[in-house]
């Protein structure tokens, strides 16, 4: 019996994706990462489905890469295979959200549901997800969570793994793990009719094995459900914009609201990526523009905004700053409106030029006007526009931190331009790693160059690896598992 043969047993038939339109897409991804197709794609749709394909692959040695999905756009080369005969794990059709509890503010998603269907639910109960920037239409919720992209809302931030909870994994090993508090006593049902609800994240005992999954890129196992922090969805909602030269001139302004935990939605943009999101010409916009929001609650809002709002504006006139509803035409609150919803057909980085390379990395919002200052230098020094290279700049954990992020546009049918793009980004990587950026969740050719830099860590990491997936079928070759 074949190799799909043996797979559709489990799945069934219909579930074994071999179109080789469908193969060449996993081949490479949009941040212009290339490795191998894979041999064909499979749908499990429940925990048993991806409990057998674990133990048929490790009997078999079969490489498995788990995706959210087989559609794209994709980013970081994660699901691009690095070895042949590669089994990618789509879980789509794993697309239940199994329970949202409004009174404990969580839900409970399988790995196939996305973050426009997830805010349909819970906004019938008066809750919001807090998530990425603007994510890809198709982009789920797990896996979102998993790769620890930070929310655009900073004072609901408290932790590294916000606002990601509970685990259902299937290891490596071919073995069922529940992470948190979900491990029990009991089974999910007693627990839910004890009042628990999978929320505490550390777990069981003094184990913390959500924090090993999370950005491990799928060389771990599979998680096969996860438990999501969810906020109360505001009544009023109120946008502004404070525009500068140079992001240096917003940094003191930023931090002190972080230090009152002020706004909801807080975070920084330059004028490439302000026009990419709302569809403008970055010409007339600012240079540099904070963004943020106030909001008022379910108990009287319009009292709650109005004290917001007189509190930030006594701020700004000791920093010398104007907050504004309006910039070069742009309304503040319907970018805010934008921003916290998925992205529309096309994906926001792709509509300047079709393509994007996301470089990113973790740093301190005092250390990030130095950090543009290289990327900027470094354009100029190959030539790349500057009208291509687009900043963005996420307040994390109250402010303590910051998500850094450049995305260099540009157009993947020009040979020349993707060339150049890839020079810049290595270039650009390796002076930023150098000035002190923490890259935590290393992508492609970057996971090299950080790992080298900590071989205790690498150490360490082989050692759980050897535990969880000792056959090293879990997608294999990333990270610093070659």
């Amino acid at each position: 019996m074949g190799k799909k043969d043996e797979l559709a047993t489990i799945v069934g038939k219909e579930r074994v994706l071999t179109d080789q339109a469908i193969l060449e897409g996993f081949q490479s991804d949009s941040s212009l990462v290339s490795g191998e197709a894979p041999e064909c794609v499979v749908q499990p749709r429940s925990l048993e489905d991806v409990q057998w394909l674990v133990r048929l692959a490790n009997e078999k040695g079969w490489p498995l890469l788990p995706c959210s999905s087989s559609d794209g756009p994709r980013f970081g080369g994660d699901t691009v295979p690095k070895v042949a005969g590669a089994v990618i794990v789509d879980l789509s059709q794993m697309n239940s959200i199994l329970r949202v509890d409004k009174r404990n503010k969580v839900a409970m998603v399988e790995p196939g549901v996305t973050f426009g269907e997830l805010i349909r639910e819970v906004d019938k109960e008066g809750l919001r997800v807090e998530m990425p920037m603007m994510p890809k239409k198709e982009k789920s919720v797990l896996a979102s969570l998993l790769e620890r992209e930070p929310t655009t809302a900073p004072k609901y931030n408290w932790d590294a793994c916000d606002p990601m909870c509970c685990l259902e994994l299937i290891l490596g090993t071919g073995d069922m793990f529940r992470t948190g508090n979900a491990a029990g006593p009991g089974t999910l049902e007693e627990q839910w009719a004890a009042g628990q609800a999978q929320k505490v994240a550390m777990g069981p005992a003094q184990t913390d094995m959500g924090r090993i999954m999370q950005g491990a890129q799928g060389t771990m196992g599979i998680a096969t459900w996860a438990t999501i922090k969810l906020e109360l969805k505001p009544e009023l909602r109120k946008g502004f914009f404070v525009a500068a030269d140079r992001p240096e001139g917003l940094m003191d302004f930023t931090y002190k609201l972080l230090w009152r935990k002020l706004p909801d939605v807080c975070l920084l943009l330059n004028n490439v990526d302000l026009a990419a999101i709302y569809g403008a010409d970055p010409a007339g916009l600012p240079p540099w523009v904070l963004v943020y929001s106030i909001s008022g609650l379910e108990h009287l809002p319009e009292e709650r905004l109005r004290y917001l709002e007189e509190d930030v504006a006594e701020i700004a006139e000791a920093f010398q700053v104007e907050p504004m509803q309006y910039v070069a035409g742009l309304s503040a609150d319907r970018l805010v409106d934008i921003i916290t919803k998925p992205s529309g057909e096309t994906y926001w980085k792709l509509g300047p030029t079709g393509g994007c390379q996301d470089l990113f990395f973790l740093t301190t919002l005092d250390q990030t006007p130095g950090f543009v200052e290289v990327l900027e230098a470094e354009a100029e020094a190959q030539g790349f526009s500057r009208d291509k290279l687009g900043t963005y700049i996420q307040p994390i954990r109250h402010g303590t931190g910051c998500h850094l992020e450049f995305n260099l546009m540009v157009d993947p049918r020009l040979p020349e331009e993707v060339e150049q793009v890839g020079a810049l980004f290595e270039s650009a990587a390796q002076k930023c790693m150098d000035k002190g950026g923490f890259f935590s969740r290393p992508y492609g050719s970057l996971a090299d160059r950080v790992y080298e830099k900590c071989p205790d860590t690498v150490s360490a990491l082989k050692k759980v690896k050897g535990i969880l997936d000792p056959q090293g079928i879990m997608n294999p070759g990333k990270l610093c598992f070659s």
